[in-house]
């Protein structure tokens, strides 16, 4: 008889519990098990506080402090509004091809490229660019292959953009690599697709022409 009873206790419990005091008011606050941080200590603009010693909640920002979305200003680099540089778009407002005039192409870019690619890119796209990062392996769906047609094709400032906004199932990267970086890493990706589509007549360095029997 005593499971009984207490079959009953829990049944209505059960019951109070699913279906409540529906349409009841009640001014007290509901009983919180786990207050989830909902309700902290926070400072709001131009209110007083009794933390700081001049009783404001207003701060100075922090040097070198950079508003949202104005990192570009913040590149020690930025002199204007270079559309090329910072949004990969030409005169026309297109996807530029090729490079901007502030960032020459040479082995100090590359080697900086190659470091932000095994960094950033690799696990995903794979240390050769071929799609086939570690992610792969989980199951992470199928990263870009940028050995097809349509990724050796594509302008530089396309690739720029992706980087920088993201597409699909990649995250932006604006956050973590800075313009400059950002063309460091198309630099290196082109090296890559060269590599692999590559002719012994590309070699431009006089000795090795010479020992490949190149004219």
């Amino acid at each position: 008889m005593r499971y009984a009873y207490l079959a009953l206790v829990l049944v209505c419990v059960l019951t109070v519990s699913v279906f409540g005091f529906r349409g009841s008011i009640s001014h007290k606050p509901p009983l919180e098990v786990f207050p989830d941080m909902d309700r902290q200590a926070k400072f709001r603009p131009q209110a007083p506080s009794l933390f700081f010693a001049d009783g404001r909640a207003d701060r100075t920002p922090p040097a070198g402090v950079v508003a949202r979305g104005r990192r570009a200003e913040a590149d020690p680099d930025f002199q204007g509004n270079d559309d090329h540089l910072f949004a990969g778009k030409d005169a026309k407002g297109q996807f530029a091809r090729g490079f901007p005039a502030g960032v020459p192409v040479d082995a100090q870019l590359m080697e900086r490229g190659r470091k932000l690619f095994t960094i950033n890119c690799a696990p995903c796209h794979g240390r050769l660019g071929d799609g086939k990062g570690i992610v792969t392996e989980y199951g992470w769906g199928a990263p870009a292959n940028f050995h097809q047609d349509k990724f050796r094709q594509m302008p530089e400032g396309e690739i720029f953009n992706t980087i920088t906004n993201g597409k699909a199932t990649m995250m932006p990267y604006a956050d973590k690599l800075a313009p400059k970086e950002r063309w460091a890493v198309i630099a290196y990706l082109r090296a890559l697709q060269r590599a692999q589509n590559g002719t012994p007549g590309d070699v431009i360095d006089p000795d090795a022409k010479r020992t490949l029997g190149i004219k």
